[in-house]
């Protein structure tokens, strides 16, 4: 997810993509794959925030050829289409010529650098690129035999093999893929702790490798921090994204890959963004851009002086600094503007500005997928209901104690308690913090002092379903500017869901100090003060402002099912500190999943569900050791 927060969902090139990926390569480029590099790399406001043939290979495969059978001393040529297909990998998150450590960790190549690696690249892109064109088949290795000469059949039995254990490939809710998962369990017992994103994306991905899954959740509904509400009232209807609402990036978002495969139609979130005063006029077009070209190029200082300066300033200290520096928005219609675009930052972070690392507040920027930023029609509840068919949930099962050794692990509910060979914990990170599950023996220190030292912020939302549309229908999002410092994310920013929720309904957001006041105000005071807003932009324009049929409001803080709605690096974190949360304790037995185990795309929709992915591959990988090591056992 983009950090900055711009105006709109704007979207990131292929180009501007690449650019982020190809610094942040471990190897040396290759001659053979290259890609463009030009342009910086866009900031968007949206946040919502992923059996070989026949028999699914659940562990994480080390090819079973020789050095001798994999090695070729010259490189391949299998088409003209290497750059586009080095693209299409970048997007899922490979960097164009280099490996990621997970594949270096999983042995794909036998030397590291040199020919074999240049030509293993080229076949793992070109099989991500033939999914990516149809996501609703199975791919299959033989698909590939006529293309790759027979010299590097080991090497394409590495590729696939690696792209299918962690989730490159056949995923998703397609039913080619779903006819793959086996009718009766072979391998061990799963817990899987959440019905979220993660906690689903593994438990379908699990159950496709043949272990037999059962996922606890404390709601009584699937979908975590994604929560589609049905509105209806006075004979409209209308669905609302209290929670996560927006996918970003659907060039790589394997979100969109699932939309496809539901022949789900996505809606592009349209750029303009009009912005009203505190009176209800509109804010002059020329002092709007060139308070906002003066926010973006604050922001471009504080990127460079960083290095110079104290890792314990936050961003927010620093903008302020930099901001009386330079004579920026000096009078106060000009800090009202400054204010608004402050607000969609503590938006677009979760968090406060003073509470915020000006050293890694923006670390996973480079990793932004490309493409358009999107809502789905009739929300993403869709999605969340189309990965939990036929998954074994049992609702309203809050745990308390995970008991986790050698041989096992124990998870504790009311009154009850589950057994399994492995589990895995993807609680919100605000829930880790409030120590309300108890680990035993206790976590290691050093994931302790990561899940206190890592920031998880709160955004709240009203959602106003009206009997009619009186707001401009060809925008998607317009915001508020308030004139009151304390409260610039109080409703500063309105989503136009009439395009994409079925009836007329509007989305009000509230971010930073107003989220957490929010609440605490009485409902009665909200919507006099949502409606108030509304009146002053349209009644002066002849425009009667209706009264709702029916308002919803979101209070993610004190949810004691996840404390807050989504991460940030906090001043004293730093992205090692996704890392190091996502790490595996108890020798095997206890994984963590969930958008704040994601270093590369924390805070989104898709970090999450990629992190269920990655953590099935690990899940499996040790239960296949551990499988290999009583056999071995056995023999002796």
């Amino acid at each position: 997810m983009n950090r900055r927060g711009g105006r709109s969902g704007s979207k990131q090139s292929l180009d501007q993509v690449s650019s982020g990926f190809l610094r942040n390569t471990n190897e040396e480029p290759s001659a053979l794959v290259s890609s463009s590099s030009s342009g910086k790399v866009s900031k968007t406001l949206v946040k919502s925030s992923n059996s070989a043939n026949r028999n699914v290979n659940s562990k994480v495969v080390r090819s079973r050829k020789s050095r001798r059978e994999i090695v070729s001393d010259e490189a391949i040529c299998m088409n003209k289409e290497s750059n586009s297909e080095a693209l299409v990998a970048l997007t899922a998150g490979f960097p164009s010529d280099s490996l990621k450590d997970e594949e270096i960790e999983a042995g794909v190549v036998s030397v590291v650098g040199g020919i074999e690696q240049c030509n293993y690249i080229l076949i793992r892109n070109h099989i991500i690129t033939k999914w990516r064109e149809n996501v609703s088949i199975w791919l299959t290795k033989d698909m590939f035999v006529d293309v790759i000469p027979e010299r590097c059949s080991g090497l394409l039995d590495s590729a696939y093999n690696y792209l299918l254990s962690y989730g490159y490939v056949n995923f998703g809710v397609a039913l080619a893929i779903k006819d793959k998962i086996p009718t009766r369990p072979s391998k061990g017992r799963v817990i899987v702790i959440g019905a979220g994103l993660a906690g689903l994306a593994a438990a379908r991905q699990l159950m496709l490798f043949g272990f037999e899954v059962i996922v606890l959740e404390g709601r009584k509904r699937a979908g975590g921090r994604v929560y589609t509400k049905k509105m209806e009232g006075g004979n409209k209807v209308a669905t609302a994204d209290l929670g996560g609402s927006v996918l970003t990036g659907t060039l790589g978002n394997p979100l969109g890959l699932l939309a496809r495969q539901l022949s789900y139609t996505l809606h592009t979130v349209r750029d303009q963004c009009p912005l009203y005063r505190a009176d209800g006029k509109p804010v002059d077009e020329y002092l709007d851009k060139k308070v906002e070209a003066a926010y973006n190029e604050l922001l471009d200082k504080a990127s460079k002086v960083r290095q110079e300066l104290s890792p314990v300033i936050s961003l927010g200290e620093a903008l302020e600094t930099l901001r009386k520096d330079f004579s920026v928005a000096m009078n106060d219609e000009e800090m009202n503007l400054f204010n608004w675009h402050l607000a969609n930052l503590e938006y677009a972070n979760a968090g406060l500005l003073s509470q915020l690392s000006l050293a890694f507040w923006d670390q996973d920027d480079p990793y932004d997928m490309g493409g358009d930023h999107c809502f789905l029609p009739g929300g993403n509840g869709r999605l969340v209901h189309a990965l939990a068919e036929n998954v074994p949930i049992i609702f309203e099962k809050t745990v308390y104690a995970i008991r986790y050794g050698r041989d096992s692990v124990k998870v504790i509910t009311a009154g009850q308690l589950f057994e399994g060979d492995m589990a895995l914990c993807t609680v919100p990170l605000g829930v880790l913090k409030s120590g309300s599950i108890t680990f035993i023996p206790e976590l290691p220190q050093q994931k302790l002092d990561t899940i206190k030292r890592l920031g998880f912020g709160l955004l709240n939302k009203v959602a106003l379903l009206f009997p009619y549309v009186f707001w401009d229908s060809n925008v998607d999002t317009f915001g508020h500017v308030a004139d009151d410092s304390s409260c610039r994310g109080k409703f500063f920013l309105f989503y136009n869901y009439a395009t994409v929720a079925g009836g007329p309904l509007l989305l009000a957001l509230v971010s930073g100090k107003a989220a957490h006041k929010f609440e605490r105000m009485a409902p009665t005071d909200a919507v006099t003060k949502v409606l108030q807003i509304l009146k002053g932009i349209y009644e002066p324009q002849g425009i009667n402002v209706p009264q709702p049929i029916q308002i919803v409001f979101t209070s993610w803080g004190s949810d004691p099912f996840s404390f807050g709605s989504y991460s940030n690096v906090a001043v004293g974190a730093s992205g090692d500190d996704y890392d190091i949360l996502a790490e595996t304790v108890g020798e095997g037995r206890l994984f963590f999943a969930g958008e704040a185990t994601t270093r590369r795309y924390p805070a989104t929709m898709h970090g999450a569900f990629l992190t269920g992915l990655r953590e099935a591959a690990k899940m499996a990988h040790h239960a296949s050791v551990r499988t290999s090591h009583l056999q071995v056992e056995k023999k002796k």
